[in-house]
């Protein structure tokens, strides 16, 4: 194989790394989180104080460059906005619902400091299942007397806050595309244009609210990254992927992690490319991985849940022992969760297919 090759050599294909990166984000965040579930705060977290971001916050990052990389091949391969929006719910809301079933009737009764009455009579219960179902408005943090006595009380899943950013991302890609229906002969060139020139945007307006405004927003820094990954989509015919500029990056940014500052630069110019390169090059025995199928989304949704029940179980819970037992009982779920839910569900999709071209 060639030493150096455009990102469009790769990016028609499905044999890739991207399950094995999804994967591996998941779990950063359950370790990320696990501080936090069992601690009562996340600040012990290692890299959070160094680098000023967590292992957590550079996974999600790492979620939306896949994200806005593959949702926006999806969208300019089919270019039907139907057909974009049964794709993109099939994979997020069935899962999604199964796991609020499981987290509000039988979770939430067995962990409820309220009686069963109360809590099934509560309105709270059942905001928390249409709000956190439905994603539009946000989520909701709280079931009546769900872990109120954890290190971090109150909250029942705070994984959930990144959904409705996703799913704003999803409508305003396809907003764009719809937007430009009216111009066919240069709906596509325009679309590029205008997803490249807002990522441009992006990028200098959150580096320079990094140095000047150093409030963080987490909306901003994960729309940048979406878009980060639909902008190396559309120019992936002008990206090499060649393995010195992978390793020249990988090398900057470790030797970056002595200042907070410079890494947070160098990180926002490379964490794409190293990701894309990670995605495509690596072969051989690292795609077997993917035999096992993407459990990713489900340990991203069940870990928080899972972890508070252990912290409820096991009052004083060690940082070490939360993420070793929780990394078991989430990894089963997640997998549970694939073979026997999401991998069937997203069959629909070629179903839809056919009876639309019908």
């Amino acid at each position: 194989m060639q030493k150096s090759m455009r990102l469009s050599d790769f990016s028609n294909g499905r044999d890739n790394n991207f399950n094995l990166i999804r994967i591996v984000a998941a779990l950063a965040v359950l370790v990320t989180h696990s501080f936090a579930l069992a601690l009562g705060t996340g600040d012990a977290e290692p890299f959070r104080k160094s680098l000023g971001m967590s292992l957590g916050d550079m996974a999600l990052d790492a979620f939306f460059i896949t994200s806005g990389f593959l949702v926006t091949a999806s969208l300019l391969k089919k270019q039907r906005i139907t057909e974009y929006f049964w794709a993109r719910a099939l994979r997020i809301f069935p899962a999604l619902l199964l796991m609020l079933l499981l987290t509000v009737f039988l979770l939430g009764i067995c962990f409820t400091t309220c009686s069963v009455s109360t809590y099934l009579s509560s309105a709270e219960t059942y905001i928390y299942f249409a709000k956190c179902l439905t994603l539009i408005t946000g989520v909701a943090y709280n079931l009546p007397g769900v872990f109120d006595s954890n290190p971090l009380n109150n909250m029942v899943n705070g994984s959930l806050w990144t959904l409705p950013i996703e799913v704003i991302m999803y409508i305003v890609l396809a907003l764009g595309w719809f937007a430009l229906q009216k111009v066919p002969k240069l709906r596509s060139t325009a679309f590029k244009i205008a997803i490249v020139y807002f990522t441009f945007v992006a990028g200098i307006h959150m580096l320079v609210r990094h140095f000047f405004f150093p409030t963080p927003s987490l909306f901003e820094r994960l729309s940048f990254m979406f878009f980060a990954g639909a902008t190396f989509y559309i120019l992936r015919a002008r990206i090499i992927l060649i393995r010195w500029l992978f390793w020249f990056f990988v090398i900057s940014l470790s030797l970056a992690t002595v200042n907070k500052h410079v890494f947070f630069v160098i990180y926002v110019f490379t964490i794409a490319y190293i990701l894309l390169y990670i995605a495509y090059i690596p072969s051989g025995l690292v795609r077997k991985y993917n035999q096992l199928g993407d459990y990713s989304y489900g340990i991203y949704i069940y870990a928080w849940p899972v972890q508070q029940s252990i912290a409820a179980l096991i009052p004083g819970v060690s940082v070490s022992r939360m993420i070793v037992i929780s990394t078991v009982v989430t990894i089963s779920l997640a997998a549970l969760s694939w073979h026997f839910l999401e991998q069937r569900v997203l069959s629909l999709k070629a179903l839809y297919i056919r009876q639309t071209n019908s």
